[in-house]
């Protein structure tokens, strides 16, 4: 638990763009740049006078390396805030936060701007090692001899493209793609294809509800309104499906075990474009403005476990925040698990209930039992909103609170798993 109050101020998101298999209409610091821009015109406090920016992103571009920089130069948070980025997979967005929230418990920082971002639909196509290799040996050439000799040797397989995307989202320890280990977990529990789907529905039914009641549009909550260079606007996570239905679903085929699996598309995350922000800020920092915090962050917690079962990362990172609270899984008001897969957030409910799992794997003395799911991601999830990357685990901290603040609730737990076997895990409470 921290030893003094952490408050969140304020905080915003761009809407979630589903990549459409070409590069989206931003790049990472312009989503970065426009919802921080939003953000920061409505406080009390001048952008120069936060003490730092941190930034998640999971996939910066080779031009935006030290994206947290870069994104508050564009700001306006002047040469003297200093601007960094951090990584962690999934939870970038999550650890940001995590390190505001320390550096302010350490004093270091006071009021602190921290988020994550990633545009996945501009992950970059790579050439193969043999076309790296044939072009280190073509710029040593120098004769027509050498260059003709050295043509002759290129191959067309040489020029097939390395999707960068599906080399970020396979386990270089397991060799398994993030949705291998989904079925891993499905198989693990005796999670079916039907489940799956039913599930993946329901996230985008809750999403829709969320959309017209006015929670998850431009303006009405936590969003803010994006403007590309042609005059368009975008208000509205454009990856939900209104239309979704079992039915539709179980037409999709398995994607990452075409033979025996059960996870499609329609039961995965999207590929999606997105960044959020919150205000982190200490009592001193809220005295000293005149600030309205929405909540404080409580408790974080980081886990690890087979990278192979990554999926339960948020089991094993919530669990230990329960017991150092003295909380069970319904003593919340609210929970937010992120949707990397359907298949995942079923598996985590049903490892809770596991009696031999919690004792083996968690080290407790029983089963912590069923989750009340009317508490679970109530507006939906990645499923129907989309998962970029490294901004998610700020996203579900984010509406979390507002979900809270909304309810007149108290408290609740952002929970993530982690690509490597990870899990993240935050208890706020709202104000």
């Amino acid at each position: 638990m921290t030893a003094k109050a952490v408050y969140v101020v304020d905080g915003a998101r761009t809407p979630f763009l589903k990549a459409k298999n070409r590069p989206g209409p931003f790049a990472a610091s312009d989503l970065a740049t426009q919802a921080g821009r939003a953000l920061l015109l409505r406080q009390k406090f001048e952008p120069t006078e936060l003490d730092e920016v941190i930034l998640g992103c999971a996939a910066p571009s080779v031009d935006e390396v030290n994206i947290g920089r870069v994104a508050a130069l564009r700001m306006g948070c002047g040469q003297k805030v200093p601007g960094w980025t951090v990584m962690r997979n999934c939870a970038s967005g999550m650890q940001a936060l995590d390190s505001g929230v320390n550096n302010i418990l350490a004093g270091r920082s006071n009021l602190v701007l921290a988020g994550g971002v990633d545009a996945l639909s501009r992950a970059p196509l790579l050439v193969s090692d043999a076309m790296t290799l044939w072009l280190a040996d073509w710029y040593q050439t120098k004769s027509l001899g050498q260059k003709a000799r050295q043509l002759a040797k290129l191959r067309l397989k040489y020029l097939a493209p390395v999707i960068g995307i599906m080399k970020g989202l396979t386990d270089p320890i397991v060799g398994l793609l993030m949705g291998q280990t989904a079925e891993n977990l499905a198989h693990r529990f005796g999670i079916t294809r039907e489940q799956m789907d039913a599930y993946s529905v329901r996230s985008h039914q809750r999403a829709a509800a969320a959309q017209d009641a006015g929670q998850l549009t431009a303006g009405g909550g936590e969003l803010e309104a994006l403007y590309d260079r042609d005059g368009n606007t975008y208000t509205l996570d454009d990856g939900l499906r209104r239309d979704a239905s079992i039915e539709k679903l179980g037409k999709l085929k398995p994607f990452f075990d075409r033979k025996f699996g059960n996870v499609t598309p329609g039961n995965s995350s999207q590929i999606t474009d997105g960044g959020v922000w919150l205000i982190l800020a200490s009592e001193e920092a809220v005295a000293r403005h005149g600030l309205a915090p929405i909540g404080r962050i409580v408790d974080s917690e980081w886990a690890g476990l087979d990278p192979a079962q990554m999926g339960l990362g948020p089991v094993h990172a919530a669990t230990p925040i329960l017991k150092r609270n003295g909380l069970a899984l319904n003593d919340l008001d609210f929970w937010e698990i992120n949707e990397a897969f359907a298949a995942q957030v079923l598996a985590c409910l049903a490892a809770w209930k596991d009696e031999a799992y919690c004792r083996e794997q968690l080290g407790l003395d029983a089963a912590l039992g069923a989750l009340d799911e009317d508490k679970l991601n109530v507006d939906g999830g990645a499923v129907a909103l989309g998962h970029p990357v490294g901004a998610s685990g700020a996203r579900i901290v984010l509406h979390l609170l507002k979900t809270l603040k909304r309810n007149n609730a108290k408290r609740g737990i952002a929970s993530i798993c982690i690509g490597g076997g990870l899990g993240g895990a935050m208890l706020v409470e709202a104000l």
